[in-house]
């Protein structure tokens, strides 16, 4: 079965956790860079999240398309540490897993908040989907997209490559007024807008929101289409503690919260920021207990 008919199936499938976070529980910088840097570091995480239970992983290339690198002085080469973090993670997965290549924002604004065109930030990840799509990976998921223009950017970009399936999530920051992106998008006129511009699956990841506030953001995006949607919310809310980002969820208590985002219609479910291996390994034995 190949990855386009496991989403379409709506069974519920696991993805993976972060890589971010657990790359800086090591001492490391977070990003894709690694994958050039400290290629050992990023196998193992995904050889542990690989025997947790997932049935997904994504690769470590989340902001590594040329106009964040560019801008923030990444100093890789784009098609190199694309092949690299698909190499990475396509090493790391067994028979019946699949490999997703991972997508996120450029960190500039479109016009007219920003300096960009639309043009520009299709093109740029186009490169960066055929660079994931040439290292082997199984299909493409675009997430912590604040601005839903940049999100349809990134789908139409994928799409453009080629047949493999496409998953877009954005982040949210409340769950209030039918649920609201930074830039204001709804979580029903993110779901429709998305699914119209041809994205597999759609759903929501990151944000402000815990695991149960984004079963809220699940079920208006349930409602709203008809194609599969995913949940990958925070090990908890963001806590500011002695000057660090912390996330102190814990793995028993965000396995309940994934089974809320079933409860409400997630199909495909994992983790993001603060999220590791026992977390996902929590929500197997919860949300994918073995007959």
């Amino acid at each position: 079965m190949d990855l386009a008919q496991l989403i379409a199936e709506r069974r519920p499938v696991l993805l993976d956790g972060a890589m971010g976070t657990q790359l800086a529980a090591l001492g490391l910088d977070m990003g894709g860079q690694n994958n050039l840097s400290h290629p050992d570091e990023v196998a193992a995480i995904h050889q542990a999240y690989a025997q947790a239970g997932c049935s997904i992983l994504t690769t470590n290339t989340l902001t590594m398309n040329r106009i964040f690198v560019d801008t923030h002085r990444v100093g890789v080469d784009v098609r190199q540490v694309n092949l690299a973090g698909a190499g990475l993670a396509r090493s790391a997965v067994p028979d019946g897993q699949y490999v997703m290549g991972d997508m996120s924002s450029t960190g500039q604004m479109l016009e007219p908040y920003g300096d960009y065109k639309t043009e520009a930030f299709h093109d740029t990840f186009k490169e960066q989907a055929e660079a994931l799509a040439e290292g082997g990976v199984d299909g493409f998921i675009v997430e912590t997209v604040l601005d839903l223009r940049e999100a349809l950017c990134a789908v139409r970009a994928c799409k453009a490559v080629g047949s493999l399936p496409v998953i877009a999530s954005l982040s949210f920051q409340t769950v209030d007024h039918g649920g609201r992106t930074a830039m204001g998008n709804t979580a029903q006129e993110t779901a429709i807008a998305l699914a119209d511009a041809g994205a597999d699956a759609v759903g929501v990841n990151c944000g402000d929101l815990d695991p149960v506030q984004t079963a809220a953001i699940v079920a208006i995006m349930s409602q709203a289409v008809s194609v599969p949607i995913l949940a990958q919310p925070n090990a908890g809310r963001p806590k500011l503690i002695a000057g660090k980002t912390v996330f102190d969820m814990t793995p028993e208590r965000f396995a309940d919260g994934i089974a809320e985002c079933v409860r409400a219609g997630a199909s495909l479910v994992g983790g993001c920021c603060g999220t590791s291996p026992a977390h996902i390994h929590r929500v197997a034995e919860v949300c994918f207990p073995v007959a």
